[in-house]
């Protein structure tokens, strides 16, 4: 039975529901992307001073995430793998991403273009955030993940994501920037709160594990 096959018969293994759940928690709690591992900076910094724009790149980051390692996992298993040419996935990988995107894009323009105007060109940037492709990298790395597991940990990971810009978008709504001190004015407080933030995540590491 294919590897796919095999992940996507849940009858078959009672444990799964939980395992699921478990990856989903850590990916999205403990093992922060953004929070732990700091990736997907720029335009956290950027966006996060509004929550309507937070929420809506967040929302994307969410959808091209699960999506993404989904398909870069069927990629991995069934082309790369068995082709030897395991040293192509960074490229392929980032193509599924860029198309994704593209596809994000395109719906956020056509149906949301407020919010299609507010994020700007941080929207189509997310082909180059770093945290989408750190998941998928990440995702191949783990051992006996198989088609839900890899998929449950996208979306665990966006989730992560789109946790992590709301809370500054809240924090930075209800801080008064003329009451900081001027060199810290901008991405200098955004940074210490993240790092105050990322303090309390990176406390929890381990009690999930995954």
């Amino acid at each position: 039975m294919s590897p796919v096959l095999a992940a996507a018969a849940p009858q078959a293994n009672p444990g799964l529901p939980a395992q699921l759940l478990v990856i989903l928690l850590a990916a999205a709690l403990t093992d922060n992307i953004l929070l732990t591992r700091f990736l997907g900076m720029c335009s956290f910094l950027a966006i996060s001073r509004q929550m309507k724009t937070s929420v809506g790149l967040g929302v994307a980051v969410v959808f091209v995430t699960t999506c993404t390692a989904a398909l870069n996992y069927l990629i991995h298993v069934f082309i790369t793998v068995r082709l030897g040419i395991e040293y192509l996935e960074y490229i392929l990988f980032i193509v599924v991403i860029a198309a994704f995107v593209q596809l994000v894009e395109m719906i956020v323009e056509r149906f949301l273009p407020p919010l299609y105007f507010a994020l700007g060109i941080f929207l189509p940037l997310i082909t180059v955030n770093c945290a989408i492709l750190g998941v998928s990298l990440f995702m191949i790395t783990k051992e006996g993940y198989g088609f839900w597991q890899s998929t449950v940990f996208g979306l665990g990971s966006g989730l992560g994501w789109l946790l992590a810009i709301v809370l500054m978008a809240g924090i930075r709504s209800r801080i008064r920037e003329d009451k900081i001190p001027e060199g810290l004015r901008g991405a200098g407080i955004t940074l210490v709160i993240t790092g105050i933030i990322a303090l309390a995540f990176v406390g929890f590491s381990g009690m999930l594990t995954f």
